[in-house]
């Protein structure tokens, strides 16, 4: 009788660890940027409509079409290299689960036409260079602090 609690015992530890596993699988995807928009750390893709492109978070690229394919680039096409990605509006893909966010490209590409702007999005870090800093008693955008202002 002992040997049989403790069979179902085991049993059921097996498929307790099995679920944690894929629970631990399914949170950890991957570190969003600092210019992703904050509160969405669990999601994948972004749709960045002013670009026509997509971004991994788990694998850090985007993705665009090029020639007569999709690409994984770390960054963007040169046509949009000083594209500024912090104040780029992002539409978070929350409804997608896949590795192929284009296939719905047409509708993004309609649903979301260049110069799309949703609900205002702040983002995870700070843009660089733009008052994170303080040098020279310059601070809150280069007004200078001190005796005669």
């Amino acid at each position: 009788m002992k040997a049989i609690k403790y069979l179902i015992l085991g049993i059921g530890l097996i498929f307790a660890s099995e679920a944690q596993a894929q629970i631990s699988v399914n949170l950890n995807v991957g570190t969003p940027p600092q210019w992703g928009p904050s509160g969405y750390s669990n999601v994948r893709y972004y749709y960045l409509p002013d670009v026509e492109a997509y971004y991994d978070v788990q694998s850090s690229n985007f993705i665009y079409y090029s020639g007569n394919s999709w690409v994984h680039r770390k960054q963007l096409p040169k046509r949009h290299r000083s594209y500024d990605l912090y104040n780029g509006y992002k539409v978070v893909m929350t409804d997608y689960r896949g590795k192929t966010p284009y296939n719905y490209y047409k509708e993004h590409k309609r649903k979301y036409a260049k110069g799309y702007k949703g609900n205002y999005q702040k983002t995870y870090g700070n843009k660089p260079g733009k008052g994170n800093y303080k040098s020279k008693g310059k601070s809150n955008g280069g007004k200078h602090k001190g005796k005669n202002n």
